[in-house]
């Protein structure tokens, strides 16, 4: 694999204040009760028989480019198993990894496509087998925490991430204590002896385009953990015990090429990037991460 340096024009946080308000202006409050936009009771919304409003985010054409975004299809450990139900108000279907699928990918790939001169084409996902894999130097995986790779797939990814790939994986928890444990677990068999650790607020990484600060190192909600206050007002409620981290894991050269959000959920502030009841400033912030982990992975 290698890595192309992408021509990123000057992305400043007042152009995504106005690229998030533009998505926003497209949404509308859904029924009575809390939030979620997923249907009644779906995984991740529901609170009160929600009416979602309607994803019109266009679709784009299918064209080979320089960046897409890489959804990572995984099967589950069965005993986590997540049946046949809502991805997002667009799709549906069986497994974790289709969580939020595929408007967070459709939502995160066109503000990469306003906010740099990245060349973006359509977001894509297949298996860690598949032999397209190569050819792309980013991935995504969701609830991390409940996948289950065989041996053929770590082995796959650990070839792809010490050929200079970078994964990026994102909202699983630790109000379940064996989420952690499991990607853990996962991750020593795919490169063993590598340390999981915070990333410090020095690293590249949080300053290659956007400058993250430690006080940006916050939670991010999902749909689920908002509800709407008894004067109509939206409260962000962090489940107990909780407490973001962003971590990750480093080659042998020093090279960070697994990017670990913890305790918190950039895939939903990207779905919901356009109704009004997510908070913008959650979005604006998971867009600064996003797209900081795609200029670092194609040029480092």
């Amino acid at each position: 694999m290698k890595r192309g340096l992408p021509h990123v024009g000057i992305a400043l946080v007042a152009l995504l204040s106005i690229a998030i308000a533009g998505l926003a202006q497209r949404g509308r409050f859904g029924g009575n009760g809390g939030f979620g936009g997923r249907g009644n009771g779906g995984f991740g919304g529901g609170f009160g028989g929600i009416q979602g409003p309607p994803d019109d985010e266009a679709v784009m054409p299918a064209r080979d480019a320089e960046f897409h975004f890489i959804r990572l299809e995984y099967t589950d450990l069965p005993q986590f198993h997540r049946g046949f139900g809502y991805a997002s108000r667009m799709g549906s279907g069986s497994g974790w990894w289709i969580v939020d699928w595929p408007a967070a990918d459709n939502h995160f790939t066109t503000g990469v496509q306003r906010l740099t001169r990245i060349d973006v084409g359509d977001p894509r996902h297949f298996r860690l087998t598949d032999p397209r894999l190569f050819d792309y130097p980013w991935i995504y995986a969701t609830q991390t925490g409940w996948w289950d790779l065989s041996d053929a797939e770590t082995a796959r990814l650990r070839e792809y991430l010490l050929r200079g790939g970078y994964l990026v994986v994102d909202d699983f928890w630790s109000t379940d204590p064996y989420q952690w444990e499991v990607f853990r677990q996962t991750m020593d068999r795919v490169l063993p002896g590598r340390p999981i650790t915070d990333i410090a607020d020095s690293d590249s990484v949080m300053h290659v385009l956007y400058d993250i600060q430690d006080k940006d190192k916050t939670w991010i909600p999902g749909s689920r953990h908002l509800r709407r206050g008894p004067d109509g007002t939206v409260q962000v409620v962090q489940p107990a015990g909780t407490e973001p981290a962003w971590r990750a894991i480093d080659d042998d050269r020093g090279y960070m090429v697994v990017a670990v959000n913890y305790n918190t959920d950039i895939g939903d502030a990207w779905e919901f990037a356009d109704v009004p009841y997510y908070p913008a400033a959650m979005t604006m912030l998971a867009y600064r991460y996003g797209i900081n982990y795609i200029v670092y992975s194609m040029t480092h």
